[in-house]
């Protein structure tokens, strides 16, 4: 059985192996949202940055893009991705249900945000998360150029993400 792996963020446009395929993809009850305090890879523990995660959310959607695994390389690719999302254990790894574009229904290794880590921050208002990414670094670089990425990424895929297009537009303002 093909090991499947859901990207909603930094995955879509670094997903650090090179998958058998990929595909369109949706996964329902969560959405995507700046909801994570990142305090190594985009921001410090003094001055944490925002990254993307999963929120459990009833009635919302993500779409974004399933991965196939090569055969065979499903526990190196398991392990780079636990040793990259599993940093600070605010996320939680699942095996989740999402839908592929050709009407697939597959089982999908995705990382979710722990609700009840220190790191979770879901609820700030879209001004207060445009002035955190504007204004922080982390150990893979600065903040804006993680929004940037994947904001010009999902516009590549063809997918709509309205609360991104607005805080990529506020933080280009913000740090010119």
């Amino acid at each position: 059985m093909t090991m499947w792996v859901f990207g909603y963020g930094s995955l879509l446009w670094n997903p650090g192996f090179a998958p058998a395929a990929q595909s369109l993809a949706s996964l329902p009850e969560y959405h995507r949202s700046f909801c994570m305090r990142s305090i190594h890879h985009r921001g410090t523990e003094e001055k944490p940055g925002l990254v993307l995660a999963l929120d459990e959310l009833t009635g919302a959607s993500c779409d974004g893009l399933a991965f196939a695994v090569k055969a065979g390389e499903e526990a190196k690719v398991l392990d780079y991705l636990r040793e990259r999302e599993l940093v600070s254990s605010a996320y939680l790894e699942k095996v989740l249900e999402v839908d592929l574009a050709d009407g697939r229904r597959v089982e999908a290794v995705t990382y979710v945000i722990d609700p009840d880590h220190v790191q979770y921050c879901g609820g700030l208002e879209l001004e207060e998360q445009a002035h955190i990414i504007a204004h922080a670094v982390g150990g893979r670089g600065p903040n804006p150029e993680y929004l940037f990425n994947t904001s010009a990424h999902l516009h590549e895929l063809g997918i709509q993400d309205a609360e991104l297009d607005w805080l990529t537009e506020r933080v280009r303002g913000l740090i010119a």
